[in-house]
Order: structure tokens, then sequence, then C-alpha cells
């Protein structure tokens, strides 16, 4: 597997962000919903017979339909069981269509070429909230096999759902809203309260908390009004600094100027030396990167400055030393253990 390794620029000086980009507003979101079905037409690589709840479920269906036949005498491989998963939008209305997820639960070889039966799918409350029903297309989803050969036990139903039931969210008769951020940060909370009063010049948004900031609507404006205007506000937001490590892809993104403190590491036959120097020692046989950085060949050692070394330019010293993704993250991540790296650490 080819591995990718990306370094992008996140800026720690403060930055005009849109409210609508850092904060949602409480009580609108996405509802998750779920049902199980079968999937009918497949070529032979349907559940097998030892998939025992898919040939009950056959039976069930034809005996809705006034066929009485058992489980047991049910030798069909042209059927899988399946779970359908979905998103519901907010503010959903009858009709909407939407795409649904088909996913086998049994051992089917292959969803290809099947048609979803007609499903209902439920929220978490038990309700039945939509019906899901079409072509599933496995095109784009993740395959298992080798060689030429391709096995998807998951697809898509493009456009397959339909909302029955919606789900109210009554925003218009509201006098106050909230807005929660996305990344709690007191500092954040108290800069789009500052940015909302100052565009209305009263005090009409007030910072509950590190991510919560109430707002009142004002008295000429209706709230649906003032939700928009509030979430096109431009305001100086900071963004955390963060390490995202993708371990399954070895791929490391960073901010190049999150800097590392003092520590000493020992990976296999990597060392790392963070030393607080006025100048980096250059050993006999090594490589002098620049001012601040120094790769010892010899020894495979890398010998830097405190408060001159960042993420950035360390995994490219490692790089050069020939270190694979996976050590390079596995010596990020005792770094951060150890005090070295302040940034936020997320393995994905």
């Amino acid at each position: 597997m080819k591995y990718i390794l990306l370094f992008l620029l996140f800026f720690s000086s403060l930055n005009a962000t849109k409210i609508a980009d850092i904060s949602s507003i409480v009580g609108v979101r996405e509802n998750q919903i779920i049902g199980y079905s079968l999937v009918v037409g497949l070529k032979k690589t349907g559940d097998g017979t030892t998939s025992k709840f898919t040939l009950q479920s056959i039976s069930n269906m034809l005996k809705a339909m006034n066929i009485d036949m058992k489980p047991i005498d049910i030798k069909s491989k042209n059927v899988a069981a399946v779970v359908v998963t979905a998103t519901m939008k907010p503010f959903a209305r009858q009709g909407d269509k939407f795409d649904v997820v088909v996913s086998s639960i049994g051992d089917a070889k292959s969803l290809e070429g099947g048609t979803l039966l007609m499903t209902p799918l439920k929220g978490v409350d038990g309700k039945i909230y939509a019906l899901a029903q079409g072509s599933v297309s496995i095109g784009g989803m993740n395959t298992r096999g080798a060689g030429s050969e391709s096995h998807p036990t998951s697809g898509i139903v493009f456009d397959g759902g339909f909302i029955e039931r919606e789900i109210n969210i009554d925003i218009f008769h509201k006098k106050y809203a909230t807005l929660s951020l996305k990344e709690s940060g007191f500092k954040n909370a108290v800069a789009v309260q500052n940015a909302i009063n100052k565009y209305y010049s009263t005090q009409v948004a007030v910072a509950m908390d590190s991510r919560s900031i109430k707002l009142k609507c004002p008295e000429n404006r209706s709230m649906i009004e003032f939700l928009a205007e509030v979430q096109e506000l431009d305001m100086n937001y900071q963004p955390k600094n963060k390490i995202i490590i993708n371990e399954r892809t070895g791929t490391i993104v960073a901010g190049v100027d999150i800097k590392l403190k003092p520590v000493v590491l020992t990976h296999g036959d990597i060392t790392i030396k963070i030393v607080e120097a006025k100048s980096v020692p250059v050993p006999k046989g090594s490589m002098q990167v620049d001012s601040n950085l120094v790769i010892g060949l010899n020894e495979n050692e890398i010998y830097t400055k405190d408060g001159t070394t960042t993420v950035a330019n360390l995994v490219r010293s490692l790089q050069k030393l020939g270190a694979s993704p996976k050590d390079i993250i596995s010596i990020l991540e005792a770094m951060k253990s150890a005090g070295s790296i302040a940034a936020e650490l997320k393995v994905i």
C-alpha cells in the first residue's frame, strides 16, 4: 500500500470565520433511522441455508401474501437479509426523498443486482418515520475480495427513502435560541457573543459556557431572519492545534507551526533528542538540515533546538531516516504521552 503524508497549515492566529461554520443551532439536527428487510433478485449470491433468520423472514413475507411455506422448505439463494440505515435531515417533509444504505447481515456473497423490498425505517423511539424500497447500487461502495473478484455486501438505494412522518421543529414562534460551538473554548464563545452584540448594537447574545451562546430575538425580526443573519456574521476564531492520524492508511495531517518541547525518545534504532540549547550540535557523520535541525546518519539520531522544532519538520526528518509511517505514528503518540506535543492528537 502506498502511504501519503500530508501537512496542512492550521493558522494559530485569529481567523475571520462565519459563525455558521463553527456552530450549530441547538434542537436543529439530523436524526438516524434504521430498519430490517430483504434484498431479492440476486444471482445465487444471497444468504445460504445457514442464515435461519433470512429463511424465517422469507416465510413471514410469503405468509403475508397468503402463501404458507415453512422456513425449512425454502432453498432460495437469491435473497439476502439486510439492515437499512439512513439519516433524516432537519425539517424533512412528507414525500421528501433520500438515499439509504443497505448492508448484509447474513452470509450473502454480493448484493449486486438486487432489489430492496419495502422497509419501514424507525427512529430511536420505535416509531416509523420513513419507508425505503428500490434497486441496490454497489458502485463506489467498499468491497472485499482479491484479484479481479469483488464481493460487495453493502450498497446504496439512491432516492429510495420516502419521509412518512415529520419531526416538528418550531423555530418561528420562539423568542430564544442557543448556539452550540463545534469545539469547546471560552475565548471563542466570548468572541461569538461580542460579534453578535456588536452587529446589533445591543445585548442579544450571552455566552453561557465554553460552548453555548444564548440568543434573544430582536423585536423587529422573526427568529428565522435573526438566525439567518447571525449565521452569516464573521467573528475572530482561534482553532485548536490538532494532529490527525489515520492508522489504517498512514496519513498524518498536522499544523506546521506545532512546536515540540524537550524530550529524549528512542524508537527501535531511531533516537530523537530535543534539548534547550543556543545551537544544535553537529556530530561527525551527520547532515545539517538547517540551523535548528541536524540528522545524525550514523546513529540515526535527530538533534533539534527547543522552541524551533515543529511536528512538520520532525516528520520530514524521520522520513529522511527511512522511518515507516507506522513508526512515525508510534513516535508521535509516544511524544504526546510524554508531554512533548501540546496539540490534540486524534487517531481515526
